[in-house]
């Protein structure tokens, strides 16, 4: 009788934790749509860990075709800190083809036009949005690796057979059998089998347990497509149908797959009934078994699995540049003109607290002067990462954006090799010998940012060679946007390019500068003077002074 009680007062207990577990569930979820509606446009608080942000470019890697932003272009504009402000995605497929569209541009009116369309769609309706945004989340992330990376070494696995844990699981039936004509020793029997068979389940799982990782995503995929049918969404009618058919080919995927992965151990659930279904598992290899199955089929349809990651991806991704032309609300639709020409008004850069906006408009290339710190380069990125984001998010940081579709190519923030054993010129005129290349290959004209060319040589070889790689890099088609201290090569240069410049004021022993960039080359020289706002000795800025004037009258250095 006490037996009786005790198993009733613990299935009590059992079921009001499931209980409660069930009723916390529907409150957070409650919670989590209620903030969905309200915090549209407000970035959710997250910290990129190394290991997960390296995993984010693997979509990109496995899709490239064509041109996209290359590796100097995207750290030069800091296009990581980019991305990350415009990351409003709840799963991994959603922040991979976010990273995959913005390293991506496109070159056609229609293509941008349909994702004009899907962003416009789910910005204006709130209900479709949040409810999949829901699903989204539900989706989440792989953790340490991308989907990706399972799938590339599935095939480290190699063939695997359910023989071993068919009879492991016919030990245990023959040992429960002998119970019933000896009892203690089919128990000593039973005992001995589990004991083995709990050993084995632990060695194998270990070598299976990142693709179990990859398995439920798949299967959370499979349950999401399903889920987001259910959602009226007509805009995505040839989407949703390409969904069901992907999911369609994986039925056999689906079948049994809840002895792998049920929901509690999906979401890593401390639910008692979860417990007792692990225990299970352990002894009868239960889910070890449908791993191989579930293997068989995964190695069958890798393209309909990526089709469906592609697809949930891309709406997701819409959803997320919506959210961020919510949070960043000054901005426009760029529109493509055919000939060569940049109008902008009121441009700036996104990841500036308070930007100051500016104006350009040419059809030609131009060449920046100006002092250090005074907004060249702040300037030749805004324009670099706007043209880049006409053309992969529909979206520019301005009051206005007109252009030509362009390949976006920068030589800007480089540094020595110095595991490559390479000096910062190397560096430097590969990066530029890289942007030369493009221009004499076949595709979309070239659009390319250079700042302080050559520094890294003398000045009488620096200005020689300026001249000509900043000739080669303009054209009937291409531009080229060039910052430079040498006021020699605005001279030198002034047949091709126009000269626009940054100015900065002294006054009282401080300097100010406006940003604001103007027509014409500098006429200011602060350089010596900022040596005295700094604390220079007296005598070091007058004989400067002297030597700099004296070599301008002359064209020699005297001293």
């Amino acid at each position: 009788m006490e037996y009786v009680i005790f198993a009733v007062v613990a299935g009590s207990f059992i079921l009001l934790l499931m209980i409660k577990g069930h009723f916390d569930y529907r409150k957070e979820t409650k919670r989590f749509i209620k903030s969905l509606y309200e915090d549209y446009g407000k970035l959710p608080k997250r910290e990129y860990k190394a290991e997960q942000f390296a995993n984010i470019p693997h979509y990109y890697e496995k899709h490239k075709n064509g041109f996209s932003v290359d590796d100097i272009t995207w750290n030069d504009l800091n296009m990581d800190e980019v991305f990350k402000k415009m990351n409003y995605t709840y799963s991994a497929a959603g922040e991979e083809y976010l990273y995959y569209t913005l390293r991506t541009p496109s070159f056609s009116k229609a293509e941008l036009d349909r994702k004009e369309e899907l962003i416009n769609f789910f910005e204006e309706h709130a209900d479709e949005r949040v409810a999949c945004q829901f699903l989204f989340h539900k989706l989440g992330r792989t953790g340490k690796f991308s989907i990706y990376d399972y799938l590339d070494y599935l095939d480290n696995l190699g063939e695997r057979s359910n023989v071993k844990h068919y009879l492991s699981l016919l030990a245990v039936l023959i040992s429960i059998g002998i119970m019933f004509m000896n009892l203690p020793v089919g128990l000593f029997l039973l005992i001995i089998v589990f004991s083995a068979n709990v050993l084995t389940y632990f060695k194998i799982k270990s070598e299976v347990d990142p693709y179990i990782t990859s398995f439920a995503y798949i299967f959370k995929l499979l349950d999401l497509v399903d889920e987001i049918g259910k959602v009226k969404i007509p805009i995505l009618t040839d989407e949703m149908q390409e969904l069901k058919q992907a999911s369609k080919e994986l039925s056999n995927f689906k079948r049994g797959s809840f002895l792998l992965m049920s929901a509690g151990r999906m979401s890593g659930s401390s639910d008692p009934f979860e417990i007792i279904v692990d225990y299970l598992r352990m002894a009868f290899h239960l889910d070890l078994i449908q791993f191989n199955r579930m293997l068989a089929a995964v190695r069958k349809h890798v393209k309909d699995i990526d089709n469906m990651i592609t697809i949930i991806g891309m709406i997701e991704a819409m959803i997320a540049i919506g959210a961020f032309r919510e949070r960043n609300k000054e901005y426009c639709i760029p529109g493509f003109l055919e000939e060569r020409k940049i109008d902008a008004k009121n441009l700036y850069h996104p990841l500036l607290d308070n930007p100051i906006k500016n104006d350009i408009c040419t059809n030609n290339s131009i060449l920046i002067t100006g002092s250090n710190a005074s907004g060249k380069s702040t300037f030749l990125k805004t324009v670099a990462l706007n043209q880049i984001l006409a053309q992969t998010i529909h979206t520019c940081m301005a009051d206005s954006y007109e252009t030509s579709f362009y390949r976006v190519l920068s030589s800007m923030a480089l540094r020595d090799d110095l595991q490559g054993g390479e000096s910062y010129y190397m560096v430097e005129i590969k990066s530029l010998k890289r942007i030369m290349d493009a221009i004499s290959s076949d595709g979309a004209p070239v659009l390319c940012f250079v700042d302080e060319v050559l520094r890294g040589t003398n000045t009488v070889e620096r200005i020689a060679a300026s001249v000509q790689i900043l000739k080669s890099l303009t054209n009937h088609s291409d531009l080229c946007f060039a910052a430079t201290h040498d006021i020699e090569l605005t001279h030198l240069l002034k047949e091709e390019y126009d000269n626009y410049h940054f100015k900065e004021e002294i006054e009282e022993n401080d300097i100010f500068f406006s940003y604001k960039i103007l027509n014409g080359r500098a006429q200011s020289r602060n350089a010596i003077k900022l040596l005295g706002i700094m604390g220079y000795p007296e005598e070091i800025i007058r004989e400067a002074e002297n030597l700099a004037s004296t070599f301008l009258k002359t064209g020699d250095w005297k001293s």
